[in-house]
């Protein structure tokens, strides 16, 4: 093998590896999505979405990877347009839990939506 065959390989290599997909922290799985449907309206049931972002939890746990910052609290606000305020602010609770820096938001929304949950 010649020095030019060598480098040449040794330069397919190098692309293929820069070609690999990247390790990322979280799981972003179906949240995107899900958000972009609250968002739009598109006659995506909030049944579905919180479905969606159930499952979306579940795979994580399964690839051992973090759910997104903002996905407990995106769940809690389906849960709380749903009727279920209990399973809302345990979803409030969780965002907090997990990504710390967003406590005095998740606390402001619990204290302006207490009375709307009920």
């Amino acid at each position: 093998m010649t020095i030019k065959n060598i480098s040449g390989v040794l330069l397919a290599a190098t692309l293929l590896a820069g070609c690999a997909a990247p390790k990322t922290l979280y799981n972003w799985d179906h949240y995107q999505t899900t958000l972009y449907q609250y968002y739009q309206q598109d006659g995506v049931s909030t049944e579905q979405q919180i479905a969606t972002l159930n499952q979306t939890v579940e795979t994580s746990r399964a690839k051992n990877k973090a759910v997104p910052p903002g996905l407990h609290a995106q769940l809690s606000l389906l849960y709380a347009k749903s009727g279920r305020p209990d399973q809302a602010f345990t979803e409030f609770n969780t965002e907090k839990r997990l990504f710390p820096e967003s406590a005095r938001f998740m606390d402001f929304l619990m204290a302006k939506d207490k009375g709307s949950f009920k």
